[in-house]
């Protein structure tokens, strides 16, 4: 298939970049999921199977090696953060038009600029989510938001277009113009809803209900503000949690705030448990050290302490390495 054939280039077949690639293949888009191993597998004989918010079935292209990929109009990283630099690496010699990640943390950005040069690198963030089943199936839970736009900030028609893309096939997005701010607004919020998801091993709505893991939760969410208001990063409560309130209302209030999230989530997405504690029961790999990592790390360059953002670095990283799921 020649590169113009290709619309977009979907990096990981896992949940996210099953249920994205899916949905825009099911809409009629050339799309190529770049996937190996078994996942590869699975795609070639069956396709994409989605379940839950929508239920489909539809074929798909697939690339074992993604150094055969000559080019695509957009590029989509949807891979765990561990060894996103090594699996770029195949990509710089294709030509991309354009390129965006929806990774959890920031460090993607980096990462999709030195592999493609910052004119071909779009921010992005989802807060969407689903989860990769045994049999191959893709269980779509949550379906809010992809949020696209430039890093340097403004409109952007490229970032409208793709997001008008998405949504219409029916994964909902749309464009922004402060998109560094969302990022870093998911990413505080992200940090303290994974510390509690790996620690308590429980639903995401049972953590944010219970007052103590609430607690933990915010006070780790301001530390996390603290960092971004070191980077001259303001934040928003357009994310997964209302994270500038979170960090500026008193500390009883916060707690009380997270917790009506955990009421909402028990009646709109019961379901939902968050890519982590996904990772912990299936033995793979945590994203500690490119998200908690990066985090602790801007902060000792920045002279700032970020204790219990620290200690929960460490705890992951311990679980990641002792768990019994993986040896």
């Amino acid at each position: 298939m020649s590169v113009a054939e290709y619309e977009f280039a979907i990096l990981g077949a896992g949940a996210m970049g099953s249920i994205v690639g899916g949905h825009l293949a099911r809409a009629g888009h050339r799309v190529v999921m770049l996937a190996r191993g078994a996942r590869a597998a699975q795609l070639e004989a069956h396709g994409i199977r989605i379940r839950g918010l929508s239920e489909f079935v539809t074929p798909v292209a697939t690339l074992r090696d993604p150094a055969q990929l000559q080019g695509a109009a957009t590029l989509i990283v949807a891979t765990k953060t561990p060894g996103t630099a090594a699996a770029l690496v195949p990509l710089r010699a294709a030509r991309i038009g354009v390129a965006l990640s929806l990774q959890n943390g920031t460090l993607k950005d980096e990462l999709l600029r030195e592999a493609f040069g910052a004119a071909r690198v779009l921010g992005a963030l989802a807060d969407t989510s689903g989860e990769l089943l045994a049999g191959g199936e893709v269980l779509f839970t949550r379906n809010v938001n992809v949020l696209i736009g430039e890093l340097g900030g403004g409109e952007s028609e490229r970032a409208s277009a793709l997001a008008r893309t998405l949504d219409a096939a029916g994964v909902r997005a749309a464009a922004t113009p402060q998109i560094l701010t969302l990022e870093w607004s998911k990413f505080c919020s992200w940090v303290g809803l994974i510390a509690l998801a790996v620690s308590t091993r429980a639903a995401t709505w049972k953590f944010l209900s219970d007052p103590d893991a609430a607690l933990v939760l915010v006070r780790l969410v301001r530390e996390m503000g603290r960092l971004a208001a070191a980077l001259g990063i303001a934040l928003s409560d357009q994310a997964i949690l209302p994270t500038a309130s979170l960090c500026h209302l008193g500390e009883a209030e916060a707690v009380a705030l997270v917790m009506r999230s955990g009421a909402h989530y028990r009646v709109h997405a019961a379901q939902h448990r968050m890519s982590a504690l996904q990772d912990v029961e299936a033995g793979r790999a945590l994203e500690v050290h490119e998200t908690f990592g990066y985090a602790t790390g801007k902060a000792r360059a920045l002279g700032l302490e970020l204790p219990l953002v620290e200690a929960f670095t460490l705890l992951l990283a311990a679980i990641d390495r002792t768990r019994d799921a993986r040896g």
